[in-house]
């Protein structure tokens, strides 16, 4: 990493960050660029996905200084949870390899962290590369339906976009982290849910920057196959039978008629002998936030099932 100018402030021990990767070789030295330069000078975890474009020794060769594990297969977010086992600062930062903070966020993020021993998570405004425009889901963050207490330092969420969020590592350690269930796709909503039934809150932060360059190698039509699935199973798994039963009606109404919906229904269909296994309703105070987002989620033109 680069060195310190004179009378510069030292890194701050606070938090680490923590970025998945899976065959973006040239996003992710770009984004492990971005982050190098960073006042904090963060510890770096890159967790490689099982790529097979030479990004772990690209890494290794060319940002010696990242943590890098390797995993033997793809792991979605949950190579994330990898990550996190080996993290020993308070919080811990996420980014994906097409996105990078902002200097002086981390920095920011700790310092609410630090205020507010009650706030799990916050969120930060993201700003899409390279127009520099803000993300449409950013003014849902904004305009929050959710009640929260007064001490919270922005809108209570009822969720989180990991490639936007700085966590509590021992919050995220007690809750389970990510589902290895759910892969990659929304799921952070279960998460979220799980840190609100044990009483955290989580807010979005408006002194807070990511950028975000969508990368062009992705697979929309596979990650709202994934996303559809994932939405189903995260409203088994946690909604009370009658709210279950109304959103999976709803979702069946309005999603596009097509094959990949079909395939998204099948998959969340199969898994339902484990759901019913592994259900846990939330209590009534939780569903009543779920409920409210619900509302929002219906008139949200950022998070649509197409592609």
């Amino acid at each position: 990493m680069s060195s310190e100018a004179p009378g510069a402030p030292g890194p701050d021990p606070r938090v680490s960050v923590v970025v998945i990767t899976h065959n973006r070789r040239a996003e992710l030295l770009r984004t492990l660029g971005r982050l190098a330069e960073l006042p904090e000078r963060p510890a770096v975890f890159v967790v490689d996905n099982a790529s097979t474009d030479g990004t772990p020794e690209t890494v290794a060769r060319v940002h010696p200084w990242v943590r890098l594990l390797r995993a033997e297969r793809n792991l979605g977010a949950v190579g994330r949870n990898v990550a996190v086992a080996r993290v020993t600062t308070p919080y811990v930062a996420f980014c994906d390899d097409d996105s990078w903070w902002e200097p002086g966020s981390l920095a920011a993020a700790a310092d609410l962290l630090d205020g507010h021993p009650d706030l799990a998570a916050v969120t930060a405004r993201i700003v899409v590369e390279p127009e520099g425009a803000e993300d449409p889901i950013v003014a849902e963050l904004r305009d929050s339906p959710l009640p929260g207490p007064d001490w919270l330092p922005g809108p209570a969420l009822g969720s989180f976009l990991a490639a936007a969020t700085v966590l509590r590592t021992d919050a995220f350690r007690a809750a389970g982290g990510f589902s290895p269930r759910l892969w990659l796709g929304g799921e952070e909503e279960l998460l979220a849910t799980d840190l609100a039934v044990r009483g955290w809150w989580l807010a979005y932060a408006e002194e807070l920057t990511v950028h975000h360059a969508p990368s062009a190698v992705r697979d929309a039509t596979g990650r709202r196959v994934d996303g559809l699935r994932n939405t189903l199973w995260f409203t088994w798994l946690r909604r009370p039978l009658s709210a279950a039963l109304r959103r999976t009606w709803y979702l069946a109404r309005t999603v596009p008629r097509d094959a990949s919906s079909a395939r998204a229904f099948g998959r969340a269909l199969a898994g339902l002998p484990w759901v019913l296994r592994e259900r846990r309703v939330v209590p009534a105070g939780v569903e009543e936030r779920l409920r409210l987002l619900e509302a929002e989620q219906r008139r949200s033109t950022a998070r649509r099932y197409v592609g």
